[in-house]
């Protein structure tokens, strides 16, 4: 019996490298607890249910057993914060997806206010983008709602955008 070699395709192996990370990134939990597998949103995390998960792997426990947040959690943040860009809230939105955005803009400037006032350089480095949210918060109060954030969305949207120019600005904050 004569054994013939396998035919291969000329350009299989350069294909297969670029394909195998695509199914790996696409199927890998992100870091913020929402499922990215394809076809699936992303679904937004709340401040709290982000607070409430596990220590992420670059933080160490501090002396009291709580997880220390280093600077990078507020480049983590902050590049949440810039992936609002792009999508929006305009009269040709779907109320589902104005929601979602505004909602999620909410969300991430909880997030980054959080990481801000935990980073090692302390509250007093980020003094003007936590007193930005701070007056947020006390607009949008207690009230979650989307007619709430509907209501207050241009002061959200320019929340979000200030603090943007302030961090482009502080690049050694978020790189």
């Amino acid at each position: 019996m004569i054994k013939q070699p396998l035919r291969r395709l000329p350009g299989a192996p350069l294909l297969a490298v670029p394909l195998a990370a695509l199914l790996l990134s696409c199927a890998a939990p992100s870091d913020d607890g929402s499922d990215r597998t394809a076809g699936s949103p992303r679904t937004p995390v709340s401040a709290s249910a982000s607070a409430s998960a596990s220590a992420p792997a670059d933080s160490a426990p501090s002396s009291d057993g709580q997880p220390e947040v280093t600077a990078e959690k507020v480049r983590d943040a902050f590049a949440t914060l810039q992936a609002t860009y792009h999508s929006g809230c305009t009269p040709s939105t779907s109320a589902g997806e104005c929601e979602y955005f505004l909602t999620r803009v909410r969300d991430e400037l909880a997030q980054l206010d959080e990481a801000m006032k935990a980073d090692p350089q302390g509250p007093g480095h980020f003094r003007e983008p936590l007193a930005w949210m701070a007056e947020l918060r006390g607009t949008l109060g207690t009230d979650t709602s989307f007619e709430n954030l509907k209501k207050h969305q241009d002061q959200l949207v320019a929340t979000r955008d200030r603090i943007n120019r302030w961090m482009q600005g502080h690049p050694e904050d978020y790189r």
